[in-house]
């Protein structure tokens, strides 16, 4: 973003100069400016502190970025090694839960099996009750009926 709002102001600042009737007069007066400010004691020091700080610190980060380069692949070696215990963990967990869950259903299907053949026998016996009962009562209204068939023949009134 900032590199950005540079480029748009230093866009700006040529449009500017180029753009103003006075153009050359004032670009040599910001580059006598911007000179005098480069030029000034507290500014130059500042920049030769700055270039010292930066040789003095390059070697120690040239020595961390060497070490970090060099840990690289042993770090890496145990990321993978960690997520490779990590899958073998979760693939052995999920077998175990995959075996739980097949001998659970394997139990209920036995239950429901005995379960039904249990309620098959129960309804055999009650439908062959039933059809006695049936057949018993059928055959009761057929007695009845011959008594009455057999009344009106003996009834001399018919």
């Amino acid at each position: 973003m900032k590199r950005k709002l540079f480029i748009v102001g230093a866009g700006i600042a040529v449009g500017y100069l180029f753009g103003s009737h006075a153009g050359r007069e004032r670009y040599d007066q910001i580059k006598a400016r911007v000179i005098a400010l480069w030029e000034n004691p507290r500014v130059s020091k500042t920049r030769h502190d700055v270039e010292a700080y930066a040789r003095q610190q390059t070697p120690l980060i040239r020595e961390r970025a060497d070490a970090a380069a060099k840990a690289a692949p042993g770090v890496a070696k145990d990321v993978r090694d960690r997520v490779v215990d990590t899958a073998r963990d979760v693939a052995a967990r999920t077998t175990t839960t995959a075996r739980d869950v097949a001998d659970r259903v394997t139990d209920v299907a036995s239950d429901v099996r005995d379960q039904a053949g249990k309620v098959a026998a129960d309804l055999r016996v009650r439908g062959e009750a039933a059809v006695d009962n049936v057949v018993a009562s059928a055959g009761e209204i057929r007695e009845k009926a011959l008594d009455i068939v057999d009344d009106e023949d003996d009834d001399p009134k018919v």
